[in-house]
């Protein structure tokens, strides 16, 4: 078998490695651990169909313990947006910006500076549920629409909360629909794509033109966004809110960073709390077969792992150093390591 591995690859690999984060995806970007400064002059007045979720989005920090897993590559201080959705306080949000949050300080349009606490995670969707104090409410709250009728050239508005604060609203069109692979462990069968950018992107809400909160933007695209469809919010809600996590059969996980490469699955990265660091796997590594089993992309090696069981050790083939070794890896559900932090 021919491996295409070179020196220059394995270098590309090692310096994606540094921007990689474990939770939401992109195919080639990373979550950003703060929300950048908007530019001047690059966005629009938010639009009439918006004012009434305006109220409803608003700015959101977070601050990490500097030994939670994720600081290392998220951040030990995080800024965004989020949705409220329910007038006593619950909110959705990008699950990497309160990922292990101990204090999460929310700045409301009118003011109000409550602080919320973590609900629940979403790794399947990368969404997340927060609730804001309940002294400080009643709350704005958002309509909740639909995500399923979006398709490419439908108009759409990102309502975001940049620094120093304020709702920015941008007027956007849907570019695409459709799967969205990333390279930590992370895959949606219908992402929703929107163009152009927005300057303060990481929570903000995605509204159609009644006003209706249809998507969540997770990520900065090269030519746009990434948006989590609402719709993957109704069918956990309950759960998350109930036990701080989905109520389905957990995923393997391992704790890599994968990219595809011509004759396997390159290893970029690997987390130091996740089940593949602990078995001896390391950046540069490359996966051949798992369990036996050939796989032709990335893709398909994250279908094939959240089909095996959770309790069951993985037989991974491995190129290393000009040879094959073989590494057993028992994977493990990825909320034990990350579930909810309460402040």
């Amino acid at each position: 078998m021919t491996l295409v591995w070179t020196a220059r690859v394995l270098a590309a690999v090692s310096s994606a490695a540094l921007s990689v984060a474990l939770v939401g995806g992109a195919r080639g970007a990373a979550p950003p651990a703060s929300t950048p400064r908007p530019e001047p002059g690059s966005a629009a007045p938010t639009p009439a169909s918006v004012t009434q979720v305006r109220a409803a989005v608003v700015g959101l920090r977070s601050f990490v313990p500097p030994d939670r897993p994720s600081a290392a590559t998220l951040g030990e201080e995080r800024a965004g947006s989020a949705t409220i959705i329910a007038p006593e306080g619950l909110a959705v949000t990008v699950g990497y910006l309160v990922l292990e949050a101990a204090r999460i300080d929310v700045t409301l349009e009118d003011g109000r500076r409550p602080t919320a606490r973590v609900v629940g995670h979403d790794f399947e969707s990368g969404l997340a549920l927060i609730r804001l104090d309940s002294a400080g409410g009643p709350y704005p709250a958002a309509r909740v629409g639909r995500s399923a009728p979006l398709e490419a050239g439908h108009p759409v508005v990102i309502v975001g909360v940049g620094i120093p604060g304020g709702a920015v609203g941008v007027m956007v069109r849907v570019t695409g629909v459709g799967p969205f692979v990333a390279y930590w462990e992370y895959l949606l069968d219908r992402a929703v794509f929107v163009a152009p950018h927005h300057p303060a992107f990481g929570g903000a809400a995605l509204v159609d033109p009644d006003g209706a909160l249809v998507g969540v933007v997770s990520l900065r695209l090269p030519g746009g966004h990434l948006a989590i469809p609402i719709d993957l919010l109704a069918p956990v809600r309950d759960a998350m809110i109930q036990t701080g996590r989905p109520a389905r059969s957990p995923r393997p996980w391992l704790g890599i960073r994968a990219l595809g490469l011509d004759g396997g699955i390159g290893i970029a990265g690997v987390s130091v709390a996740g089940p593949a660091h602990a078995a001896g796997l390391r950046a540069g590594d490359v996966i051949v077969r798992a369990n036996g089993e050939r796989l032709a992309d990335v893709e398909s090696f994250y279908r094939w792992l959240w089909a095996q069981p959770v309790n069951r050790p993985l037989a991974l083939d491995v190129w290393r150093a000009g040879a094959i070794v073989t590494i057993s890896v028992q994977p493990r559900d990825r909320y034990a390591t990350f579930g909810p932090q309460s402040p």
